[in-house]
This record gives structure tokens, C-alpha cells and sequence, in this order.
């Protein structure tokens, strides 16, 4: 049985016991998370697919922790101008496990 979520803004193929990082989410470690953005859930030949949400279909999640990506380095050039630009990012995100699908 597996399920595709939306949250943050991006799509999530998802199974029960299974540990993602997402964007940041308000949430303190170790609580409970309700994901209603569910897209679709498949089980075995059974699918459903919303349109574009299922209507009832939730998907519960613990929170394991808050952290950030490794930083990416953004380097702009232009050669024979004398342009030279250096950058760097490092994305949050929410470490969650995926504890049961309903729908």
C-alpha cells in the first residue's frame, strides 16, 4: 500500500514506515502529524485518485526532527568582465516516518 502526498509545494510517493525530509513544517519533535493533502492511495490492483484531493483520505506521521540540507554554493561569472559572485543556501526541513495511511 503506498499513497502520494502534496506538502510544501512538492509531490511525496509515500509507504507506511517509511522516513522522509520535507520542507519545514511547524511541528516539534515527536509529535503527531495529520497530512490531509492526499492525491492518491494505492493498494494492490485497488487505486483511487482524486480529483485533485481525496475526499477522507489522511495520512499520519511522526515528527523525528528539524534540520537543514548540506549547503549548496552558488558560484555567477562573467567572463572577461571582471564579474565574480559567490553564494551559498542551506534549505530547512522536517524529518518525518510515515505511521499509517487511512482512505
Amino acid at each position: 500500500m503506498y499513497a502520494v502526498i502534496k506538502t510544501g509545494g512538492k509531490q511525496y510517493r509515500i509507504k507506511v514506515g517509511e522516513k522522509l525530509k520535507v520542507e519545514r513544517l511547524d511541528a516539534e519533535e515527536g509529535n503527531e502529524l495529520v497530512i490531509d493533502q492526499v492525491l492518491m492511495i494505492a493498494d494492490g490492483d485497488n487505486v483511487s485518485m482524486g480529483k485533485p484531493l481525496l475526499e477522507g483520505a489522511k495520512v499520519n506521521a511522526t515528527v523525528l526532527g528539524q534540520g537543514r540540507h548540506d549547503k549548496i554554493r552558488i558560484f555567477k561569472m562573467r567572463r572577461r568582465k571582471h564579474y565574480q559572485k559567490h553564494q551559498g543556501h542551506r534549505q530547512n526541513y522536517t524529518e518525518i516516518q510515515i505511521t499509517g495511511i487511512t482512505g
